[in-house]
């Protein structure tokens, strides 16, 4: 989907009240410390970003696929360093991060398998992945994902379970789920040691 269109009135839409519960949620469950260094993967205007610089002194990155959008989180949260790139390669060193999150956007990344892979690259080692998507029951679920693709559209919604299984396989394990309503945000920390090549 494009987003470009909508940056400048992004958060005053609908799309961004409905998009603030999962906000409120996701700052509510994130753990930080003073100078942790965070990512925001498909950080949309930055609101996430200023909210969790607003209780905790942060080190925070935002990457988005919408040139308009990043333009939009520059001019709302100049502290903080935002710039153009997709969720599968960006342009980070190795372990960068002690937080990465992926909030109202998991669900439109187009390589997921691939995103996993980087977020483990980027993430320091016990460094945590929290991803905040929409909560659907099985069935709606299920319906919304094959509208999706009879339509060919980039979208796809996951269970806590299902998006714990697509992760596993790069070194995270499930570390909680928390809900509200028809918000979720699930938990996933990486591995603290890399796994022992049998």
């Amino acid at each position: 989907m494009d987003f470009s269109n909508y940056a400048d009135t992004y958060d005053r839409g609908i799309a961004g009240k409905v998009s603030q519960k999962f906000y409120n949620l996701l700052v509510r469950e994130v753990e930080l410390t003073p100078g942790c260094a965070v990512l925001d993967v498909g950080c949309g205007t930055g609101t996430v970003l200023k909210m969790l610089a607003d209780i905790c002194p942060i080190s925070g990155y935002g990457i988005d696929a919408e040139q308009n959008m990043i333009a939009a989180a520059k001019q709302q949260c100049p502290q903080i360093d935002f710039s153009v790139g997709r969720c599968d390669k960006t342009p980070f060193d190795d372990h960068s991060f002690d937080v990465v999150i992926a909030c109202m956007a998991y669900h439109h990344f187009d390589n997921k398998e691939g995103f996993a892979i980087e977020a483990a690259r980027l993430l320091k080692p016990g460094g945590v992945l929290y991803i905040a998507d929409p909560r659907f029951p099985w069935l709606i679920r299920k319906t919304l994902n094959g509208v999706v693709r009879l339509f060919r559209i980039v979208g796809q919604f996951f269970s806590p379970q299902e998006i714990g299984a697509r992760f596993s396989s790069a070194g995270f394990t499930g570390a909680g789920t928390a809900f509200d309503g028809y918000a979720q945000v699930v938990k996933l920390k990486k591995s603290a040691a890399p796994k022992e090549k049998s």
